[in-house]
């Protein structure tokens, strides 16, 4: 299970560190000690869900900021069938959905909780994993 640091958290969430660590303790997002007890690693599960339940839709007419065609998210559900699977991802207060193969989304790791990065083509979105450092 993909586990974050409180920085890399907030980046995914669009909110400052103080945020996520004040989430932390008032048990609002799971998290856990490190090894040597200094740093919290947040649950990427616990990740994804809050960035569904934070996001909202954008407001109409309102400020549209250039992606470059990537959104870089945390992936909130995957569902998998013999052949394909769908993959849905927050990027910010954007879901995304994509349909994938089945192989490639194993092959990717792609998971809930997972950073990923959605490429934007035209009419298709590719999906793929980020390792995280």
């Amino acid at each position: 299970m993909p586990t974050y640091r409180v920085p890399e958290a907030a980046a995914l969430l669009g909110v400052s560190d103080d945020t996520v660590r004040r989430w932390i303790e008032q048990g609002r997002l799971a998290a856990a000690r490190d090894t040597s007890g200094r740093y919290h690693e947040v649950d990427g599960v616990s990740l994804a869900g809050l960035a569904q339940e934070l996001s909202t839709e954008p407001a109409p007419g309102g400020a549209h900021r250039s992606t470059r065609n990537r959104l870089r998210g945390i992936v909130t559900r995957v569902v998998r069938d013999t052949v394909m699977a769908q993959v849905e991802m927050q990027a910010g207060p954007y879901r995304i959905v994509s349909l994938v193969s089945r192989e490639a989304a194993d092959e990717l790791g792609l998971e809930p909780g997972v950073v990923a990065v959605a490429s934007v083509k035209a009419t298709d979105v590719a999906v793929e994993h980020v390792e995280h450092a």
